[in-house]
């Protein structure tokens, strides 16, 4: 249950990502995936990569996600960031 929380929410706060101009490795698509791969490894990694039980999940277990979506949509767009600028050089040159 621990993994489904740390997924939901890598969904949840991928939904802002609307508000954000699409510069994103992949679009819409990349940051999605960005969000849950990087909610669930950093969720994995603060358990010492062992998933929580149905019992062992609680609104703390949630909130371990928040950083890693961040990391994982942060890092999706600065790829974007750089594949745009490789792309806007090389065609300029």
């Amino acid at each position: 249950m621990g993994l489904l929380a740390w997924v939901m929410m890598g969904l949840a706060i991928w939904h802002f990502t609307v508000w954000l101009p699409d510069h994103y490795w992949g679009g819409i698509v990349g940051a999605f995936i960005g969000a849950l791969l990087g909610a669930a490894i950093v969720g994995l990694a603060i358990h010492g990569f062992s998933i929580p039980s149905r019992h062992a999940t609680n609104l703390g277990t949630a909130l371990e996600g928040v950083p890693g979506a961040l990391i994982g949509i942060g890092l999706i767009y600065l790829e974007g960031m750089r594949r745009e600028r490789a792309l806007a050089a090389l065609s300029a040159a």
